[in-house]
């Protein structure tokens, strides 16, 4: 009976314990830790997600940093402008489609920023979250000119 109890746990699904990653280091990788976006123009996001099962879901969330606080997974910082109270700040916040099944894609949406937005400090916030609900963050500080 042990025998046949023993045999019966070598078929349980692999548990996934690893959270899935936003790549930046390509050379065409875009945005980066203090990266500028012009004001009425259109920008690629550019990244390689990689997943050790599958990947799930993506989202980007663009909005001003003008009172300095702060979401950055990144070891350096950036000139920062003076503390400032928005008129018309850039906000965007929104999903991109990532076909099911793979475990690594390369990202590349093209995303326009409005002629009439504030310029100034901004986070780029990129969330990745894979198929069993392991979430990583990216938080870029950029600007907008």
């Amino acid at each position: 009976m042990l025998l046949l109890l023993a045999g019966c746990g070598n078929d349980q699904e692999e548990i996934d314990e690893v959270y899935p990653e936003i790549i930046l280091t390509a050379p065409d990788a875009f945005p980066v830790q203090c990266s500028a976006l012009a004001s009425g123009e259109t920008f690629t996001f550019r990244a390689l997600l990689q997943d050790n099962i599958e990947l799930g879901s993506l989202s980007v969330d663009i909005h001003h940093n003008f009172d300095h606080h702060t979401h950055s997974t990144e070891p350096t910082d950036c000139d920062m402008e003076p503390v400032k109270t928005p008129e018309n700040p850039f906000l965007l916040i929104r999903d991109f489609p990532i076909p099911a099944g793979q475990r690594a894609y390369e990202v590349s949406f093209d995303i326009a920023v409005p002629a009439d937005v504030d310029p100034g400090d901004y986070h780029f916030m990129i969330r990745l979250t894979d198929k069993t609900g392991w979430q990583s963050i990216r938080g870029l500080s950029i600007k907008i000119n």
